[in-house]
């Protein structure tokens, strides 16, 4: 029996958000048209894709292409000053129905979560380990029935599920903030995106470990591999997350430490149907666009045909 996944990529393998200078020359149409050569069903969105549902369809359309999802930048940790909780997540609804609404309209099941209340993730020169943590188990509790909140209205107005992106210098980092945010929210209204390589360089030695403790909740998956060596290096000279990516954090699958076969099999054996994304930041003039991503396409392609 085949095993129900698709395997998709985010453009970061040709051109990065958060560091426009890497492969900023890059047409969006190079990246589109490659990843489709390599093999993959489909691209998250990124800063060069057209804004409207309709123009993104045609786009996307124009290379036999499917949206996979898209990174949403949420503000849901810290609510502003004379605001209530209610009025904080009715400012959050607000603010996502153009972006919700584009990828309603392009099919996406499930948003990609990013907390950037306090994030320094962006921020070149501040240290990872700076990064925003909640001063109490209240702040955590205000926070999660927040996310749920936010969540439902999602659910019930777009049909799209929270995938909430545990990810470096943000508040939910490590797998203790992992296991924080799974235990307080409703397992019905907020979802995980499982990120391998954020997992690791969060602290789970053991990607597989973490994963298997809340794949249960797990909608989406992101698959980046590490360089060991240059992890320790990071963390030993209090890197920022910018400044590890430019040194060659992540990579793709198949050319890290990452052990994908314990991940997939995991995955499988939970009955987890969705996407497989292809995301490693990188410089492309040091890993070649083309080369990186139809390695990580051809790690993952044998995996699942393996598990099939």
């Amino acid at each position: 029996m085949t095993w129900n996944v698709r395997i998709g990529i985010n453009p970061l393998s040709w051109m990065n958000d958060d560091l426009p200078s890497l492969g900023g020359e890059t047409p969006l149409e190079t990246a589109l048209r490659e990843g489709k050569q390599i093999g993959y069903e489909g691209f998250e969105l990124g800063n060069k894709f057209p804004k409207d549902g309709p123009g993104l369809k045609a786009k996307l359309d124009e290379f036999g292409l499917a949206c996979v999802s898209g990174w949403y930048s949420g503000f849901l940790a810290e609510v502003p000053a004379g605001q209530t909780d209610e009025q904080s997540v009715a400012a959050e609804i607000e603010r996502c129905r153009a972006h919700m609404s584009k990828l309603q309209y392009n099919g996406v099941k499930v948003v990609v979560y990013g907390e950037c209340a306090g994030t320094v993730q962006g921020q070149m020169d501040t240290p990872v380990n700076r990064r925003p943590q909640f001063a109490s188990d209240e702040a955590w509790q205000r926070y999660a029935k927040r996310l749920d909140a936010f969540g439902a209205h999602l659910i019930a107005t777009y049909g799209i599920q929270l995938a909430y992106h545990h990810h470096m210098g943000a508040y939910v980092e490590s797998p203790a903030d992992v296991d924080k945010l799974m235990a307080l929210t409703d397992p019905a209204k907020v979802f995980l995106l499982f990120d391998t390589g954020h997992a690791y360089f969060g602290g789970a030695a053991n990607p597989t470990d973490l994963l298997k403790k809340h794949v249960s909740r797990v909608v989406h998956v992101h698959c980046k591999d590490v360089r060991t060596p240059v992890i320790n290096l990071a963390r030993n000279e209090q890197w920022s997350f910018l400044h590890g990516v430019l040194n060659g954090i992540y990579t793709v699958p198949g050319d890290g430490s990452i052990d994908y076969t314990t991940v997939l099999r995991t995955l499988r054996e939970a009955g987890y149907e969705g996407w497989l994304v292809v995301e490693a930041e990188q410089d492309p003039a040091v890993a070649p666009s083309y080369e990186y991503a139809e390695k990580g396409y051809k790690t993952l392609r044998a995996l699942v045909d393996a598990l099939a």
